[in-house]
């Protein structure tokens, strides 16, 4: 088939305009929020707690502690540009928890991700209650909460399905944020889960008067 000589000039210039347009989507900042997939350095994969704002009105995040050490950088997970978002501001080992502080330019903060919610933070919770999570890895699953088994004061056991790449995702009764997934016990989506109260690390941050003291959630 012939096509004119203007024909072609005329797809050129539209390929041309179209290809100098950058596209909305292309340009908007990913979403994210407690339950988002996070890559630490670009290769540990995590889950997102919950994101929100301290006492000094920074935009900042938790996650598990073993995620990452404070100065390492966050990723959203299938961002196609892969471009850094934040990075760990502070590491607990003992409670096992970080707080991220984030780049307000580079991400849209949500309060929804996958059918989870997050609005407001309570107690631990205790047994018999279903408990919920959002992880990166295995999506929402539920389960019964077992309860604080080795009595320490900051953790709570639930029996919810759990694999690696799941740490930090949120756990939650209804909207509120109860606690953070931490470990599984045994076998994923067997064995127990183990994770610290979002009480214990809200005490723990206010107490140290730094980043993250103050913390609410959008």
């Amino acid at each position: 088939m012939l096509v004119s000589r203007t024909a072609l000039v005329f797809a050129a210039a539209s390929a041309a305009a179209l290809l100098g347009t950058p596209s909305a989507t292309a340009d908007a900042a990913p979403t994210v929020g407690g339950g988002s997939g996070i890559l630490v350095d670009s290769r540990v994969g995590c889950t997102l707690t919950t994101i929100g704002r301290d006492n000094a009105q920074r935009l900042v995040g938790l996650t598990a502690g073993h995620c990452g050490a404070p100065g390492a950088t966050v990723v959203v997970e299938g961002d196609p540009a892969g471009a850094a978002v934040g990075r760990f501001a502070y590491t607990d080992h003992t409670l096992d928890y970080a707080v991220i502080e984030f780049d307000e330019q580079r991400v849209t903060p949500v309060n929804h991700v996958g059918g989870t919610t997050i609005t407001e933070m309570g107690g631990p919770a205790q047994f018999p209650a279903i408990v919920c999570k959002r992880g990166s890895t295995s999506g929402t699953s539920c389960g019964v909460v077992w309860g604080d088994v080795r009595a320490t004061a900051t953790e709570t056991w639930t029996q919810m399905c759990v694999m690696k790449g799941d740490s930090g995702a949120p756990v939650v009764i209804g909207s509120t944020l109860v606690g953070m997934v931490n470990a599984y016990l045994g076998v994923g989506c067997f064995g127990p889960e183990v994770g610290t109260n979002i009480s214990t690390i809200m005490n723990d941050l206010n107490a140290r008067g730094e980043i993250g003291a103050g913390y609410r959630p959008l």
